[in-house]
């Protein structure tokens, strides 16, 4: 374990009592004999960046997951399985903590990203092979269903997350909805050549080379 891995999770502990902040930080650095110095150096951006790591750990357990038993069934059956098992894995007060934090002005730019992350693990493990304008609009509509779905789930407290994994099926059949009338749209002769124009500056989707889950001029 790294000195930033122990450093977040000694943090992690006064989270509950200190909120996702810099206090936090200060008092995990303090059990660990650190210097605060050296804490704002190993987790730079603060409470923030506290909230990013405990988010990109729950997204490398869900990577694990799909790797290892990958959801069987219907491909929107994997989808919510996927959404739903990253949910499982989070702890419900610290997400709480982190969502308060990042819900904030100058971290609403990280919180999408983090979405955005999440989307890309659910549909990489699942083995999307698109490498079109759908590698974007695939994971920018997944991060919305995923966002919306934490903050159902945040406020659930039906058995075993019921309600919570209603809800899910029910964004997801919305989703699956659109892409089918979508397919259908382009078989519509002139649809798919003016679907081409208007996305015709993508190209195998690069994106920018900070974009997360995509490595310059590869797929995911």
């Amino acid at each position: 374990m790294t000195q930033t891995d122990a450093l977040i999770d000694a943090a992690l502990i006064h989270v509950p009592f200190e909120g996702m902040n810099d206090r936090a930080l200060t008092a995990g650095a303090r059990d660990l004999g650190i210097a605060p110095e050296l804490a704002r150096v190993l987790v730079p951006m603060g409470g923030a960046g506290l909230a990013a790591s405990l988010h990109r750990r729950g997204d490398a357990a869900l990577a694990r997951w799909l790797a290892d038993t990958p959801p069987q069934g219907r491909f929107r059956d994997k989808v919510a399985a996927a959404v739903w098992h990253r949910l499982e894995l989070s702890d419900r007060e610290l997400v709480r903590a982190a969502s308060a934090t990042l819900a904030l002005p100058q971290n609403a730019a990280l919180a999408a990203r983090l979405m955005w992350e999440t989307a890309d693990t659910i549909w990489t493990g699942l083995g999307d092979s698109s490498d079109d304008v759908n590698w974007y609009s695939k994971r920018a509509i997944l991060a919305g269903v995923h966002s919306a779905a934490a903050l159902y789930w945040l406020g659930d407290d039906s058995e075993g997350g019921h309600d919570t994994r209603a809800f899910i099926d029910r964004r997801i059949d919305g989703v699956m909805r659109f892409e089918k009338i979508k397919a259908a749209a382009r078989k519509v002769p002139g649809v798919a050549m003016l679907a081409d124009l208007a996305t015709g500056w993508v190209r195998a989707p690069q994106g920018p080379a900070d974009l997360p889950g995509r490595a310059q001029g590869g797929k995911a």
